[in-house]
């Protein structure tokens, strides 16, 4: 079984993952972790964490006879964007989250996964299935076990070598492969992503309240979103890097040269009044094919609507909140009309 781990590492390697790792299934920690985070109410809205419960943290209650899993990791930083902390810095534009600027990743992670499965057949009778944030399973936890990076403060997996911007995936197989060894925390002392959080949702080291979080709140959450979280949100309309970019170790990241996450439609660098003025149709055809479709198309103007409420009160973004405070969507004219309220307000000062 050496033989194979090594030939499954070199194909991974070929497919363009830049890390394979393999372990076992045993994740008693996690799971103890997982039900304290669960028991606190940190997971929000998403039903889904609890519904599944600790299946999450175990792969063999997913896929009856798994043995091992096979974690891999792939870069996703587009090697050409704009610089991220200039958006930022600039409120009249759109922050988008890095990962989102190209293609689903899913359905590359799983394209990719689905190959190094068939490699594996070609010369192991095995039963397997291949996962990238399509299931009830501990990403983070599985990839720290495997080798491929240990987890940061922020909860994301880190390395030291390239950061941590890039997707995850899994191989559940039923082959009693040789597993690595755990890979040691390099965090130390160091808490610069708790202290740049803006809503400060990373409670404690290792611990994210999601109810918080601009990327459940942009994302995930279907709802109103609190009134003292919308001007700590900033420009940011679709998830949250800031964790990300202000790590240390991420100054050694890799940037990708894989050209489903090149970027599209401008989104590493474009105006919000812009995309607020898509139509529903122009935004499901541009967003077609990204991870942003998913949120739809009421959620997307409601996001634009708070970020435009945190921008300068300039007339046309004033005439662009007005017209969307008569839109028919309750959420997206409660929205618009808070931003506006925003304006008011500014010009009162």
């Amino acid at each position: 079984m050496d033989g194979l781990a090594l030939r499954i590492k070199a194909w991974g390697s070929e497919l363009g993952f830049q890390s394979v790792g393999i372990t076992d299934t045993s994740l008693g920690e996690a799971e103890g972790h997982l039900l304290q985070w669960l028991a606190s109410g940190h997971h929000g809205a998403m039903d889904y964490m609890a519904k599944h419960g600790v299946k999450r943290a175990r792969p063999r209650e997913l896929l009856p006879g798994t043995l091992r899993v096979i974690s891999v990791r792939m870069n996703y930083f587009p090697e050409f964007s704009h610089a991220a902390e200039a958006v930022l810095r600039d409120p009249s534009r759109a922050y988008v989250s890095r990962y989102a600027l190209g293609r689903d990743y899913h359905k590359v992670m799983r394209s990719r996964l689905e190959k190094l499965v068939q490699r594996i057949k070609e010369v192991a009778g095995c039963q397997c299935r291949v996962f990238s944030d399509s299931a009830p399973v501990l990403e983070v936890a599985l990839a720290h076990k495997a080798q491929l990076g240990w987890r940061g403060k922020h909860t994301l997996l880190l390395t030291r070598e390239q950061g941590s911007w890039f997707f995850l995936g899994e191989i559940f197989i039923d082959l009693p492969l040789p597993v690595d060894e755990v890979q040691q925390s390099h965090c130390g002392t160091c808490v610069a992503c708790m202290d740049v959080c803006p809503t400060r949702a990373i409670t404690a080291p290792y611990i994210v309240d999601a109810r918080r979080c601009i990327s459940y709140l942009t994302i995930e959450y279907k709802g109103s979103i609190p009134y003292e979280l919308r001007r700590l949100i900033g420009n940011r309309i679709y998830g949250c890097d800031d964790c990300q970019l202000f790590c240390p170790w991420n100054r050694f990241a890799v940037k990708s040269t894989e050209p489903d996450f090149s970027v599209r439609n401008k989104l590493d660098d474009i105006s919000l009044i812009e995309l607020f003025s898509w139509g529903e149709e122009e935004f499901r055809t541009r967003m077609a094919g990204s991870p942003i479709y998913r949120i739809g198309y009421e959620q997307w103007l409601r996001n634009i609507a708070v970020a435009l409420g945190n921008a300068p009160a300039t007339a046309e973004i004033i005439q662009a909140l007005q017209a969307k405070s008569q839109h028919v969507s309750p959420l997206v004219r409660e929205h618009a009309e808070w931003a506006l309220q925003q304006k008011s307000e500014h010009k009162q000062d």
